[in-house]
């Protein structure tokens, strides 16, 4: 993951407003701001989970089995829910597998058919975790005091309405209009 660790200043923004005039300096600053901050927290996350010898990956998957009620899923439903192909879902799975952490559970009346069950070990592993998450991010979110956190959220939720923007197909529509 590439990281940007020198962020434009608002006058070095303003150079590129007078090649680019669309250029708005204020969302500018604030989008990046925002992406060095998910980066380095995401950063931050793998630091943490490697020293519990995961990555971000399995632990959703690990995450995702302890929300069920009866700790079990399908590899396409976990697939979905954590935003990967099934390809890279069968990947995850296989050295959670190979660790203890799940077991694939196979249909007795169609083999083709597979569960995925959090196992005593898995839940052993994010018992160990989850405690050491839970207070980093505490401490991470220290400073902000409780009724920021609303906000953020609900700042947060302004942006991820705008992500459309993103889509290859909304931009063309854009500069379709424009004309």
């Amino acid at each position: 993951m590439l990281q940007l660790r020198d962020l434009p200043t608002p006058e070095i923004l303003q150079k590129f407003v007078q090649r680019y005039p669309e250029a708005d300096v204020t969302a500018i600053s604030s989008f990046l701001m925002l992406l060095r901050v998910a980066t380095d927290l995401s950063l931050a996350l793998d630091a943490c989970l490697s020293k519990h010898g995961l990555l971000q990956g399995r632990w959703w998957v690990l995450i995702l089995l302890m929300r069920e009620d009866n700790l079990t899923s399908t590899p396409s439903v976990l697939a979905e829910k954590l935003g990967v192909s099934r390809a890279t879902m069968t990947g995850l799975l296989d050295g959670l597998e190979q660790g203890g952490l799940v077991k694939r559970v196979f249909s007795q009346a169609d083999r083709r058919s597979v569960q995925v069950q959090l196992s005593a070990v898995g839940q052993s592993k994010l018992d160990t975790v989850m405690p050491d998450y839970y207070a980093r991010v505490r401490l991470c979110m220290q400073q902000l005091p409780q009724q920021q956190h609303a906000e953020l959220q609900k700042i947060l939720g302004v942006i991820v309405q705008g992500m459309p923007a993103w889509d290859a197909q909304a931009g063309s529509l854009t500069i379709k209009q424009e004309l």
